[in-house]
């Protein structure tokens, strides 16, 4: 996999970093502190070794937040437009991507899901709910 690499960036363009090598864990977390801030039902994030990871542009322009009493958990984001960024784990032996600020497929897929137990009571499996290709139409 010398030649792999997957690129990333923020929704302003910014901030843009690359994976090379070992992608290790595709994950979907479904915590509370995952959903407050990604705002959504659960997190989508791959795991890396730091060695794989490393920015291309705008590093200074990447806020960090470590909720403190936290063992794994921290989150980033780009100070101009928000976007989750990738943020070293306290551990600081892998990085957390946030799956959806990939500019192309990653050629894994998620391998598990983790805190089901704390599941949001609201989610429904979205391969059970109507799909459009595109915003629907009024009726």
């Amino acid at each position: 996999m010398s030649d792999y690499k997957v690129t990333g960036s923020c929704l302003c363009g910014e901030v843009s970093y690359q994976i090379t090598g070992n992608l290790g864990i595709f994950q979907y977390c479904n915590c509370s502190r995952c959903r407050k801030f990604t705002g959504s039902a659960f997190a989508a994030n791959i795991l890396v070794a730091p060695e794989h990871f490393q920015w291309n542009s705008g590093e200074e322009q990447v806020g960090v937040y470590n909720l403190p009493d936290t063992r794994h958990f921290a989150t980033a984001f780009c100070q101009n437009c928000g976007s989750s960024m990738p943020w070293r784990a306290q551990s600081g032996r892998a990085v957390i991507i946030p799956a959806g600020g990939l500019n192309e497929d990653p050629e894994i897929r998620p391998m598990h899901n983790i805190y089901c137990a704390s599941r949001a009571e609201w989610y429904t499996d979205p391969a059970s709910i109507k799909e459009f290709a595109e915003l629907p139409v009024k009726s």
